[in-house]
């Protein structure tokens, strides 16, 4: 029997050692992203400004940046395992003492310290164990390891969060479903934690030389009900997470590098502009700015394959590669605000999802300059191409 389940995980690119991690991340995330849809409104019902808000997303946003930064240079340094507990504990103590502390009193200094140290807890966590994928997975499935984690990462963050809190909020509360997402993160935890096994240690290195290595678009929403919208936005990156999948598959069969072009940069940048226009060219039609957002959605998964193509850049410091990778996902939780920020005051909201169609634009034709040894679409390609030789 367990041979039959490994060869299934095989035949679908997911590595079997790392088979109850991958439903661990999926859990784990689904606590995080429990508020994602709707903190930012309920803190501006209940007192905070609009600039305190932005100001607090902001730094939670900056942390996790950093913490995307460094997590695959820790998990190198500290063990993967190590540094997932050590995302775990910072997430706890952040969300235990945001939640329990400064959201009743609505202590805005403590809330920035809090939900800032939290922003360490995600990163840490899941891309560690996207490092550890990175080093377990055979080169010519790495597309479809990845795919599938993007796939429960995704699914956990942004759909099945938006899901559940959609029918816990009605329910318990806000402040409870906030403690709920607690109890959540602790049962994904325990499935990568303690029921995926560490057959041998993955990465090793030490602390300092590994250290030396390291040199949301925003949418009106025309009228719709905060429920409403948490259906569309569950609904848009459920279409994300299938598409994780299934352009885990393409990336492997059509190149890595093609399919981050032209379904990544190519389509985001087109689907991005739909997704602005649907409400004006449709009005308040629920079904037309749900199509363009399941378009949209799908074709951000087209970005799947970096995950596959950074590290096989390098045969060793396979962290290093990530921790750049990282840094790239984490980011853009910082400068998407920044960017809106910047740009809303001067060109106003049409101006910016131009300047974001812009730079999907440009990731495609940086994405030109990363190729494989031999200009070769896989690692699968390359080591053909080798024992050709």
């Amino acid at each position: 029997m367990n041979e039959v389940k490994v060869n299934f995980f095989a035949k679908v690119g997911i590595p079997g050692q790392l088979a109850w991690g991958y439903v661990g991340i999926l859990i784990f995330m689904m606590g995080d992203g429990m508020e994602q849809g709707w903190l930012s409104p309920y803190l501006i019902e209940n007192g905070l400004t609009m600039q305190r808000s932005a100001m607090l997303f902001s730094a939670y946003g900056i942390i996790i940046a950093i913490a995307s930064w460094f997590s695959g240079v820790m998990a190198e340094a500290y063990g993967i395992k190590k540094t997932m507990f050590t995302g775990l504990i910072l997430y706890l103590f952040g969300t235990v003492s945001f939640v329990g502390y400064a959201l009743p009193g609505m202590n805005f200094t403590v809330m920035l310290l809090t939900y800032a140290l939290r922003g360490f807890g995600y990163p840490l966590f899941a891309y560690s164990f996207l490092v550890w994928i990175a080093y377990v997975s055979p080169g010519k499935s790495l597309g479809r390891a990845v795919g599938w984690f993007w796939f429960v990462f995704t699914g956990g963050l942004v759909v099945l969060g938006a899901y559940y809190s959609s029918w816990a909020i009605p329910r318990i509360g806000y402040i409870n479903t906030l403690w709920n997402a607690v109890i959540w993160v602790l049962v994904g935890a325990f499935f990568v934690l303690v029921l995926t096994k560490e057959r041998k240690r993955a990465v090793q290195g030490e602390f300092r030389s590994r250290m030396r290595e390291v040199a949301k678009g925003f949418f009106a929403l025309y009228g719709f009900t905060t429920t409403e919208w948490l259906q569309i936005w569950g609904t848009i990156f459920t279409s994300n997470i299938i598409f994780n999948l299934i352009f885990g598959f393409i990336g492997d069969s059509l190149g890595w590098r093609n399919t981050i072009i032209w379904f990544g940069g190519v389509g985001c940048a087109v689907s991005t502009l739909l997704f602005y226009y649907s409400p004006q060219l449709f009005g308040d039609s629920f079904i037309a700015v749900m199509i363009a957002g399941i378009i949209w959605g799908a074709m951000l998964a087209g970005y799947v394959p970096l995950s596959a193509l950074v590290p096989s850049l390098v045969k060793n410091d396979k962290g290093a590669a990530m921790s750049i990778l990282n840094l790239g996902a984490g980011l853009p939780v910082f400068v998407g605000p920044a960017v809106v920020g910047l740009f809303i005051g001067l060109v106003g909201s049409t101006g910016v999802i131009w300047i974001l169609a812009l730079l999907y634009l440009i990731s495609a034709l940086l994405t030109k300059f990363i190729t494989l040894p031999n200009n070769a679409k896989t690692l699968k390609h390359l080591d053909s191409g080798n024992m050709d030789h």
